[in-house]
């Protein structure tokens, strides 16, 4: 098999699955939420699953007005300090479902009175069992190290239970097949400047900050570019000085102004017209372009050096 088959695959596995399972994540989180109207959110994750946190924060503040906060684990799992949230909803989202520092925070949480859920593709795991709700992503093995249809699926998740909350979202915008095609054809124009490069910047805003942070993940992972991602605007207030001769910024959106003028290379990545549910289509344009730069560079991106499917962290 060529280097990259089973990430490969997996890319390209992801509009059929996320059309297979889209009603059916809708109906169970609506049974499992059963109109709670929580005062705060609290999203508890580690790598990919992180980013899909970010990306349900904006969803949830945008659509629900309610506060949303990012929990830190190690809060908990290394200073055995538990904070004393408001009556709340706490989601952790682990792909694997063996992250302990997340399945710790959801059994304390849970412990404490407030409402639990796990979005997971493990059913057996730490994480599905530690809260009172368990989501199953079902989308079968995912062999490549690099999260791609997991990822894409838990941010299906996260919007699904936006709605379940009661959020109004626009109709579901989800990739098709031409998507895949045309995603990896903006990929392909980008390998170009992103492997004649020195330095690499991901820029998205909003709803697309979670697609800079993994579009930069990806190439790290993947690729072993060093690729940081930045805020749009966080990006002008300091870090667009290295962005000379010799860089390039992936950027979804609107990129900074004149940053060509001073030597960056701009690879703006399309915009699938999905509304807030564009994150799930756009980022596989950086999925793609990892896995291209991998292969471009000699490398395995589905077994990478000092990497591990499973990352557990406490």
């Amino acid at each position: 098999m060529p280097p990259g088959a089973w990430m490969e695959q997996e890319i390209r596995e992801q509009p059929s699955l996320l059309r297979a399972q889209a009603s059916r994540y809708e109906d169970e989180l609506r049974s499992a939420m059963g109109g709670l109207r929580p005062q705060l959110v609290v999203l508890a994750a580690r790598g990919s699953s992180d980013h899909a946190a970010l990306y349900a924060r904006y969803l949830i503040e945008i659509f629900l007005q309610i506060p949303v906060s990012l929990a830190a684990p190690s809060v908990l799992t290394r200073y055995r300090s538990e904070v004393r949230y408001p009556p709340c909803l706490i989601v952790g989202i682990s792909q694997s479902g063996a992250a302990p520092d997340v399945g710790e925070v959801l059994e304390s949480a849970r412990n404490h009175g407030h409402s639990t859920l796990a979005v997971t593709n493990s059913p057996a795991s730490r994480v599905a069992s530690a809260a009172e709700h368990a989501l199953l992503l079902d989308c079968g093995p995912e062999r490549s190290v690099a999260a791609t249809k997991t990822y894409t699926a838990s941010l299906l998740a996260m919007g699904c239970l936006v709605r379940a909350l009661g959020g109004e979202l626009p109709p579901m915008g989800l990739p098709d097949e031409a998507w895949l095609d045309r995603s990896r054809s903006a990929a392909e124009a980008a390998l170009g400047p992103v492997l004649r490069s020195n330095r690499w910047f991901a820029l998205g805003r909003g709803l697309s900050f979670a697609s800079a942070h993994e579009t930069a993940l990806k190439l790290m992972e993947c690729a072993l570019v060093p690729c940081k991602a930045y805020s749009t605007a966080d990006f002008q207030h300091g870090p667009r000085a290295l962005a000379t001769h010799g860089s390039t910024a992936l950027v979804f959106g609107q990129p900074p102004e004149r940053l060509e003028a001073q030597g960056c290379a701009v690879e703006r990545f399309p915009d699938p017209g999905h509304g807030p549910w564009s994150p799930i289509a756009e980022i596989m344009t950086g999925q793609w372009l990892a896995l291209l730069a991998a292969r471009a560079k000699g490398l395995d991106p589905d077994q990478p050096d000092h990497l591990t499917k499973v990352t557990r962290t406490l």
